[in-house]
This record gives structure tokens, C-alpha cells and sequence, in this order.
């Protein structure tokens, strides 16, 4: 019996793809809870054996969840014209498993015996809170669409802990290239504000012109293209390995995607800041005069109703693009608890973004607290293990994450890899049965 089971161990290595190994190391590195994660790692290393055989029941397991997918309840919208959809990069099945391997489905994943979610218009969506990082439900969270102006919050993610609130620049003719009709806060080319001042455009008014300006402030040497590899590189290491930006506004660029649960892990990294938190609930503030321009001072107001219209309040951002269509992020606190709500790929009627997102917070707060079906990675967990690997959504030439660098699943290291580990196993296998016929 021990033989046998040996032999079977060993022809599940041998047979076993590679690429199909690695991701089911990491989907179950990826599940785990944090405390676990490095035995986790520790473990899927050990023995390739391991790996091999949990791998024989990955594609089993995904393809028994999106066979089983719950439609998400739809709110009907009215048909609108617009750009075809741009076409996602290939799905990798660790990337879907971040967080848990229910969290893997296009379809509804909520928690059993909880009340019905509403029906919105968003293609996709997740609720989590932001302090116990459980995600309490989701429609397809994994599922890739273009951000819009919700890649703000990347760009604060990324750059409010490099750039100094207090310190005056000026505004360049290269943070000015933002593309016609699109969302503007008001500054002007030679113009002299405070980053403060820029970052209350960006978040109040969705300024592009502001995120190009941050972007190139907090870039380096390399300016605004530094930015946007800073905020991949953000992503990344928060475990948002679906994101990946190619403009810091969130104008529509080649290869620039996110996900609702990815919106989760940069709204969190946003909300653990003290000072984005004041600038989320600030309803106004003031664009100062520019002599030298000959411009004169104005108020903006904060374009997302949800701090106007809803009880506790914490804010977010709205975003639209004709082919992101309209894309949400909220937070409130009630009774000690904080959510946030994501959503990608909404219409406005029948309700506006900042209502569906609205209605998604008060299902989450109708859930008990113990309620779950995964969970926000913490930052740095998944870039600690080697198994781990960035997003592949860069297109041809475009910045990729630091991390990037090691090896990719399917290369050829992986296939060394399994094949030692088969031999391994094989050895040991041919020395205990060597000895079986020596027992007497």
C-alpha cells in the first residue's frame, strides 16, 4: 500500500504541468490566513511532491466554481452607445485566488443564509472592511475593467507618504497634457500651489492635470513616468496583482486594468492615512489666485455626494471614462465598523455610482460581523514569497513591478524544478521498495 501510494506521488510530479504547480502553490499561499502565509510558503517549498499534487486538484476546483456561479442580482439600465470594451489580459488563476478561493468566480459569492444584495448596474463589485480586511461579498471581484478616475487613489496611495503637503511648485506645460473635455481642477501652466492645494483638486474635483503634476513631483528623475511605475510598484506590493496603470489620471491608456477586489486593497492602504482622510470628507476648498497668470482665485466642492448624503460618511472617489463607463469607491463607519464598497462598469440610471455604492454599504452593514467569504491580503504578504508574481498587464514596452524580475510560471526554471523534484521522488520510491525486498 505505502508503494503504491509513492508511485502514484511520483507520476503526479512527473505528470503534473509546471505552470499548473506554481499557480496552486500560490492560490493556496494566497488563501491562507496572514499568520499562515509564511509556513504557508515554508511548506509549498519543502517538496515538490506537494506541490505537484495539489496541483492535479487546482483545475478541478476552479472549473467546479465558475460552472457553479450565481448570477449577480442586475439592475436594468438603459442601453447607452459606446467604444467597444477593451479586451482584459489572460486570466491567471492566482491572481484570482488572492484573498480566497471563493473570491474565484465571475459570478455572486456572499456569505450563507445572509439577505439578497441589491441590484445595481455594476459589472463587478466587492464590500470589505477596512480594519478586519474580511471581505464580506463580492460579483466577479476578480474581474478586470479600466478604473477611470478611481487610479487616483492609487496615485495617493503611492505618493501622499513622499510628497511634503506644505511645499510650494509650480504647475509645468507637461502636467497640462491631459486630454480635451476631460476632468480639470483649474490650475494653470507656471502656476505656484501648495501640494496640498493639488492633492484637494485631484480628490475633490478629480483634476487630471493635478495627478499628472503628483505623478511627476513624486516620479524621481523620471518624472511622471517614474510615478506611474511607482504606483505598479504600489500595487504590486499591496497584492493588487490585477492592477496595472499606464496613465496616473486614470485616463483610458493600452493594458490599464484593476479589479473590484484590487480597489479594496488600495482603498485600505488609502484609509490607513490620516491625511487622505481629511481630504476625502473635506466638501471645499480654494484654488488660490495666480498674479502672474492673471487669474483669479475659485472655490471647487467635492464631487462625491456620498459625504453629503450618507450617515457616517468616509468618502472615496467617483470615476467615469466612455469605456470604463461609471467606477465607485466608498467608505462609511457605522457603529464602530468600516466598509468600503468598490464597483467597476456602472450605468447611472437607475441610481448613480455613489448610490450603488451607497446601497452595497448598508447591505454590508445588515451582515454580521463574523460574516465572510475571504479575506484583503496585507501589504507585502504576497511580494514576501517567492511564488508570487506581479501583473501582466503591461503592454510591449511599458513599466513592469520591481519585483517582476524572478522567474515567471511555465518558464523553464519551473520545469528544472519539477523535473528534480520527480527524480527525488522516484529515488525514494526505488530505495524503499530495494529494501522491502531485503526484509526478510
Amino acid at each position: 500500500m505505502r508503494a503504491a501510494l509513492l508511485a502514484a506521488t511520483a507520476t503526479a510530479v512527473l505528470l503534473a504541468p509546471a505552470p499548473v504547480a506554481a499557480a496552486s502553490a500560490v492560490s493556496a499561499l494566497q488563501a491562507a490566513p496572514a499568520p499562515q502565509a509564511a509556513r504557508a510558503a515554508q511548506a509549498a517549498s519543502a517538496t515538490g511532491a506537494a506541490q505537484a499534487a495539489s496541483a492535479t486538484r487546482a483545475p478541478q476546483a476552479a472549473s467546479a466554481t465558475e460552472a457553479a456561479a450565481v448570477r449577480c442580482p442586475r439592475a436594468p439600465a438603459p442601453v447607452v452607445s459606446r467604444p467597444p470594451r477593451p479586451v482584459p489580459p489572460p486570466t491567471l488563476p492566482e491572481q484570482r485566488t488572492v484573498g480566497g478561493a471563493g473570491l474565484a468566480t465571475s459570478g455572486l459569492v456572499v456569505p450563507a443564509g445572509v439577505g439578497a444584495p441589491p441590484a445595481i448596474t455594476a459589472t463587478s463589485w466587492l464590500v470589505a472592511d477596512l480594519d478586519t480586511g474580511q471581505v464580506l461579498g463580492g460579483c466577479g471581484p476578480h474581474e478586470y475593467g479600466p478604473p477611470a478616475s478611481v487610479q487616483k487613489l492609487l496615485l495617493a496611495a503611492t505618493m501622499m507618504p513622499r510628497l511634503d503637503p506644505k511645499q510650494t511648485v509650480t504647475v509645468t506645460a507637461a502636467d497640462m497634457n491631459i486630454e480635451p473635455g476631460s476632468s480639470a481642477v483649474g490650475l494653470v501652466e507656471g502656476g505656484r500651489y501648495t501640494i496640498e492645494t493639488i492633492w484637494l483638486g485631484l480628490l475633490l474635483n478629480s483634476g487630471n492635470e493635478a495627478a499628472n503634476a503628483l505623478a511627476r513631483l513624486g516620479g524621481g528623475p523620471d518624472g511622471a513616468a517614474g510615478g506611474v511605475r511607482a504606483m505598479n510598484e504600489q500595487a504590486h506590493r499591496l497584492g493588487a496583482l490585477q492592477t496595472h496603470a499606464v496613465t496616473p489620471s486614470g485616463l483610458d491608456g493600452k493594458g490599464q486594468f484593476t479589479s473590484a477586489y484590487d480597489l479594496a486593497l488600495i482603498a485600505r492602504a488609502c484609509f490607513a492615512q490620516p491625511t487622505f482622510r481629511r481630504y476625502a470628507l473635506t466638501d471645499q476648498a480654494t484654488i488660490p489666485a495666480q498674479p502672474a497668470q492673471r487669474t483669479k482665485g475659485f472655490q471647487i466642492q467635492n464631487e462625491n455626494q456620498l459625504i453629503y448624503r450618507y450617515p457616517g460618511a468616509l468618502g472615496g472617489k467617483t470615476g467615469f471614462t466612455d469605456l470604463a463607463r461609471h467606477t465607485y469607491v466608498g467608505a462609511a463607519e457605522r457603529n464602530g465598523r468600516r466598509l468600503v464598497a468598490t464597483l467597476l462598469g456602472a450605468e447611472p440610471a437607475p441610481m448613480r455610482g455613489w448610490e450603488q455604492g451607497a446601497a452595497l454599504l448598508d447591505w454590508g452593514f445588515s451582515l454580521p460581523r463574523d460574516a465572510a467569504v475571504g479575506r484583503l491580503v496585507e501589504p507585502g504578504e504576497l511580494t514576501a514569497t517567492p511564488s508570487a508574481v506581479p501583473s501582466a498587464l503591461a503592454a510591449p514596452g511599458g513599466p513592469r513591478p520591481a519585483a517582476a524580475s524572478g522567474p515567471h510560471p511555465g518558464s523553464g526554471w519551473l520545469w528544472l524544478v519539477t523535473a528534480v523534484s520527480g527524480a527525488a521522488v522516484l529515488a525514494l520510491l526505488g530505495g524503499l521498495l530495494w529494501r522491502r525486498r531485503q526484509l526478510p
